[in-house]
C-alpha cells in the first residue's frame, strides 16, 4: 500500500477531540473505495480547507502534506473491490470510514462524518458518538481535511494501478467512467480491479459467451 496509509499521530484525549471523516471512490468503476478520519489541531490552523473536488491535485498535495504535519491524528481505511461487490458501495464505504476511525491514535469525543449515514462501528463494546453532516465537506474543517487525504491517496493508488493496466487510463480518469476509460474497458474488458457489480462493468460480464 502506498505511503498516505500509515496513521502518523500524537496521542491526545479530551471533550475538544473531534474527528472528521470522509470518503472518496464511489463513482468509479475501478479501484478501492478510501476513507480518512483526521483530528485537526486547533492550536495550528490549516489555511484554505475546502472539498476536496474544488480544488487542484497539486492543491491537495499541498494541504495534505499540512494535515499530516498539523494534525493531532489521521488515519486511512480502505474497502477493496470486492468488498465493494459483496456488500453494495454505500456499505463498503461505511466499512473504509470505520477503519480509518479504528486505526487513530486517539479516541475522538465526537466524529463528523460527511454525507447521511454513520458506522455501526459493531465490533465496539461501546460505540462512538457520531453525527451525519450532508455537505460537510464542504463546511466543516475536520471533514475537508479528511476528505483531502483521502482523495490524495486514492489518486496515488490509482497512479500505481495504472502502471500495472495501463489500458484504461487510471492515471488521469482514476477509475471515473469516462468515455475513453468505457472505450478501453469494452475493447480489453474489465481486470481484477474492476467492480463488477457496477453497471458497464456487469453489462459486459453478461455479453460474454459461456466458457
Amino acid at each position: 500500500m502506498p505511503e498516505c496509509v500509515t496513521a502518523l499521530a500524537g496521542i491526545h484525549s479530551g471533550q475538544d477531540m473531534i474527528a472528521g471523516v470522509d470518503e472518496v471512490g464511489r463513482g468509479p468503476l475501478a479501484g478501492p473505495v478510501v476513507a480518512a478520519a483526521v483530528i485537526l489541531d486547533p492550536r495550528l490552523p490549516i489555511a484554505g480547507l475546502r472539498d476536496s473536488k474544488e480544488m487542484s491535485p497539486r492543491q491537495r498535495q499541498d494541504l495534505a502534506c499540512w494535515i499530516r504535519r498539523r494534525a493531532r491524528a489521521f488515519a486511512i481505511g480502505f474497502a477493496s473491490v470486492q468488498e465493494i461487490d459483496a456488500l453494495n458501495i454505500l456499505q463498503a464505504s461505511l466499512l473504509a470510514m470505520e477503519r480509518a476511525v479504528l486505526k487513530l491514535k486517539a479516541r475522538p469525543a465526537l466524529l463528523r462524518i460527511d454525507g447521511r449515514h454513520v458506522p455501526r462501528f459493531d465490533d465496539l463494546s461501546s460505540g462512538y458518538r457520531a453525527e451525519p453532516i450532508i455537505g460537510g465537506d464542504r463546511t466543516d474543517p475536520s471533514i475537508s481535511a479528511a476528505s483531502i487525504l483521502a482523495k490524495v491517496c486514492r489518486d496515488r493508488l490509482l497512479i500505481r494501478l495504472h502502471r500495472r493496466y495501463p489500458h484504461y487510463g487510471w492515471d488521469s480518469n482514476k477509475g471515473y467512467p469516462t468515455a475513453l476509460h468505457l472505450q478501453a474497458l469494452e475493447r480489453y474488458g474489465p481486470c481484477e480491479q474492476h467492480r463488477r457489480s457496477f453497471g458497464p462493468v456487469r453489462r459486459l460480464l453478461d455479453m460474454r459467451p459461456p466458457p
